[in-house]
């Protein structure tokens, strides 16, 4: 991924990395300078959408046959894209965690066998840990050079098909948990309403195409309190929506803008209660949920109104992708961090962000 280069670059390491946590299967090369800065060398991406479609979510087991079936080809791409052999690569990196256990198994066998037969490192990754640091990726660098540079914490919004979280990052391996979900996540909420208005899955980049065409404000829909106002909860805004398609008073246009909407200004609202509690300086969104033009746009204003940086990865970063587990892996690496296990690491299908500090 090309990006204006401020001062001259020295790559310190080359990583290759897989990523098959869930229906996307992934392969980059990403190198890592002393500094910590990182480039994205070449990455390939087979997404199995239409596998799922008929199914209206992932199955597990059509998920890892495809991840078999397309691993080989994408790391040849991906090698191909960045101009270098396997025997050129530092190390090996794939997910372990969290996932479906059957997915991730087939990612991190393979990165295994390559790393072994190779006879370089294989370092275990998490994925969440790889969304929080793939924005320091983006061809802007006002967060990289914060963080890298002046060692900034920035508040992260996760916005995943799986998680909704507010994280602190004070550095690499150390996270603070300010918020989650106590019930479903974004990306849920917006599949399972999606599969009430007939949207084939995965809905939620549906949902926002339908939404173009409707009135944002033809439903007033609910934004649940919670004891921790950094919380968050979804079920009884997925409930109203349910009422109101089921009423058949309102277009399937409208009910996705109000949907939208609320959903947008519900993480605006708590991502600057965030940026006030912590005082940050930095405000970062990163997962599939974050490509959403309508939510970015309000986080956007409420970072600019608390007076914080905000950055968003690019679109191909925001989903699921190789590229932030290469770059994350080799953060941890310069930073001397535990690499997992090596070969012996095990797979974690649900591995929270917070510890990782020291996890093995």
């Amino acid at each position: 991924m090309d990006r204006v280069k401020l001062w001259p670059y020295t790559p310190l390491m080359y990583i290759l990395a897989i990523e098959t946590s869930a229906d996307d299967t992934a392969a980059a090369v990403v190198t890592i300078d002393a500094q910590g800065y990182g480039q994205i060398l070449g990455q390939a991406v087979y997404t199995q959408a239409a596998e799922h479609a008929k199914y209206g979510g992932i199955v597990p087991e059509i998920a890892s046959r495809a991840h078999q079936l397309h691993l080989k080809r994408l790391v040849g791409e991906a090698l191909q894209q960045a101009q270098l052999k396997l025997e050129s690569l530092d190390a090996i990196a794939a997910t372990t965690g969290p996932g479906l256990t059957t997915a991730l198994a087939m990612g991190a066998s393979f990165a295994k066998t390559l790393a072994l037969v190779l006879g370089k490192p294989f370092l275990a990754t998490n994925h969440l840990e790889g969304h929080a640091l793939s924005p320091l990726l983006a061809p802007d660098q006002t967060l990289a050079q914060a963080f890298l540079g002046r060692h900034e914490a920035y508040v992260l919004l996760l916005v995943t098909g799986g998680h909704t979280q507010l994280i602190l990052v004070r550095g690499v391996g150390d996270y603070a948990l300010l918020g989650t979900t106590a019930d479903d996540a974004v990306g849920e909420c917006f599949d399972k309403t999606g599969a009430l208005l007939r949207l084939a899955h995965p809905a939620g980049p549906k949902m926002e195409t339908l939404a173009q065409g409707g009135n944002p404000q033809a439903l007033v829909l609910p934004q649940p309190r919670t004891a921790n106002v950094l919380d968050f909860s979804f079920s009884g805004l997925k409930t109203a929506v349910r009422q109101a398609v089921e009423s058949g008073v309102y277009a399937p246009t409208d009910v996705a803008a109000s949907l939208q909407h609320t959903v947008a200004m519900v993480l605006a609202t708590k991502l600057g209660l965030a940026l006030q509690q912590t005082g940050a300086k930095h405000a970062v969104v990163a997962g599939g949920v974050a490509a959403n033009a309508t939510i970015r746009a309000a986080l956007q204003q409420v970072c600019a109104t608390a007076g914080a940086s905000f950055t968003a990865p690019p679109l191909a970063l925001c989903t699921d992708n190789a590229a932030m587990i290469a770059y994350a892996a080799a953060l941890r690496q310069l930073k001397g961090l535990p690499d997992g296990g090596g070969l012996a690491a095990p797979l974690h299908p649900r591995w929270p962000l917070q510890g990782l500090g020291n996890y093995s």
